[in-house]
């Protein structure tokens, strides 16, 4: 699915000043592309560069939204009556490269590796890259947790 049309608040529960995500460029049960313009005002920003705690963060909020957008019916853009929570369950590995500046718009994919689905939750490892121009800035293996509140 194409995502410049989708808005990202919608399938996440962040917001603003922590929402590290702007655009989902494309998304599909196993795949997810975003992009995030690194604004002066960024709460990880330190001393004109965005900090480590800044991309693992947009590496999360970008790797759960695979695995969040399967609580929406496909044709659902606006995210309605669904409000979901995750949280990090464990980091099995992340390596960062460099930090990128402040106005720099990176972009990062993230492929699902595996999922356990239950009645309450869902768990899945996902694998993360991280770029700015091509250039990798990060890469990682996350264990997220989803659920749906109800």
């Amino acid at each position: 699915m194409d995502g410049h049309y989708l808005d990202i608040k919608k399938f996440l529960p962040h917001r603003a000043p922590f929402l590290m995500v702007d655009q989902v460029l494309s998304i599909d049960d196993e795949h997810v592309s975003t992009s995030f313009n690194i604004k002066p005002n960024c709460i990880f920003n330190e001393l004109g560069v965005f900090n480590e705690a800044g991309l693992l963060e947009n590496a999360a909020q970008t790797c759960s939204s695979i695995v969040g957008k399967s609580f929406f019916k496909e044709d659902d853009t606006e995210g309605e009556g669904v409000k979901l929570i995750g949280f990090i369950s464990a980091i099995k590995k992340v390596v960062v490269s460099l930090c990128p500046n402040v106005g720099s718009t990176i972009v990062t994919n993230a492929k699902l590796k595996s999922r356990f689905d239950t009645d309450q939750y869902s768990i899945c490892t996902i694998i993360c890259t991280t770029t700015l121009d091509h250039k990798e800035l990060l890469s990682c293996e996350l264990n997220l947790v989803i659920q749906e509140v109800k």
